[in-house]
């Protein structure tokens, strides 16, 4: 279990969430907090927590907070460079990394490079940059404990038997987002307020529109294959609308393991402070005579193309990954705006893929310069 946390990301659902959590836990510490510009959540948060730093994305949010917590030894900083230093504080051994987006990718790095646990809620993190971060995170000795509801149910059916060729495939559940079963002609009628109601779980907007899209589930078939160095081939998806079984992992012989329980991500976000324990947490117990019946099909690729792009992708690997993210995290950003329709996303992102220079084997400078060609596509293209 760990003693002292920094939550990258904490005015947001994860992270507020995680406070939750780390306020029922004994002996755990939060040493920074970063957030966007919800200034006035922070100073709540700060006066609860009084982590020893907190950063806002601008320097005018940051000044904001400073004055509104003026009374308390707190140090307060910005940006990047205040991303960074949260996420390398020397006495911090576990590092949340909640924030949305490429901007999670370098302080992700800078807490591998420092040999902290990584409770990982960045999916980006992988998706753009996995086979390098996966090798800093061996190089280093940093723990990458996923707290993605899916991925975090596959490191726990994975915690008897991490030898990968015992695995025959991952099955990633997806509940298919508040779209499931429509037409394409009814999806084409789908604005912001439509896909930000979700059946299940209670998320971020990007997220929630990402689920809508499907686009989420292709985002983490990737970070499976990183996270447990998988190839494409063995990472399914199924729709589960219930959101009862997490996830699945079938072996070799046969068997097929599951995570099963209530969706509420304090359970993995708990797992990943406390493993390799466990302890007892505010999550409501699975009543399995009341959860009715639990049932599995094939995603429709024809309705929701983004998952289909994601596993192209993911086949192609190298920048392709990065400026699939970086396309789509601008579309979405139209999307919520209600400037573009729901089809344009696609069509945004698929453009942004194609016209991005391709390269197999991308370093982080040219990770980071595919996704900004394909964020300007994106913006010269709506």
């Amino acid at each position: 279990m760990v003693s002292c946390v920094s939550i990258l990301g904490s005015t947001g659902s994860i992270g507020r969430q995680s406070l939750d959590i780390i306020s029922r836990l004994e002996n755990v510490r939060v040493a920074a907090l970063t957030a966007g510009t919800s200034v006035e959540r922070m100073a709540e948060q700060c006066r609860q927590f009084r982590p020893r730093l907190a950063v806002m994305a601008t320097e005018e949010a940051a000044m904001q907070l400073k004055e509104a917590i003026s009374d308390l030894p707190i140090a307060v900083s910005s940006g990047e460079e205040g991303l960074m230093e949260a996420a390398t504080i020397a006495e911090v051994d576990c590092v949340i990394t909640a924030v949305v987006g490429m901007v999670g990718l370098k302080p992700t790095l800078a807490a591998i490079h420092a040999g902290k646990r990584i409770g990982l809620a960045n999916k980006e993190t992988l998706v753009c940059a996995g086979e390098l971060v996966m090798a800093e995170a061996e190089k280093y000795g940093a723990e990458i404990i996923p707290v993605d509801s899916e991925h975090s149910a596959i490191f726990q059916c994975l915690m008897g038997s991490r030898r990968p060729e015992e695995i025959r495939r991952i099955i990633l559940t997806c509940s298919g987002g508040p779209f499931f079963g429509m037409s394409r002609e009814k999806l084409q009628t789908m604005r912001k307020a439509d896909a930000l109601r979700h059946p299940n779980w209670k998320m971020g907007p990007k997220i929630t529109v990402d689920c809508a899209t499907l686009m989420n589930k292709g985002l983490e078939v990737i970070e499976a294959m990183r996270l447990y160095h998988l190839p494409l081939e063995q990472v399914d998806v199924v729709i589960h609308r219930q959101s009862i079984v997490h996830s699945m992992v079938e072996f070799i012989d046969g068997a097929v393991m599951a995570q099963m329980g209530n969706p509420d991500m304090r359970l993995p976000i708990q797992l990943a402070l406390t493993y390799p324990n466990r302890a007892v947490s505010p999550v409501e117990p699975l009543n399995l005579t009341a959860c009715g019946d639990l049932t599995f099909c094939e995603p429709d690729l024809e309705a929701f193309p983004c998952l289909r792009l994601a596993r192209e992708c993911a086949k192609m690997g190298g920048t392709a990954c990065p400026a699939m993210n970086g396309a789509n995290e601008e579309a979405v950003a139209l999307y919520l705006q209600d400037r573009i329709g729901f089809y344009d996303i696609y069509r945004l992102v698929s453009g942004a893929v194609e016209a991005d220079p391709y390269l197999e084997n991308p370093d982080l400078e040219q990770i980071l310069h595919a996704d900004a060609l394909a964020r300007q596509y994106v913006r010269s293209h709506n």
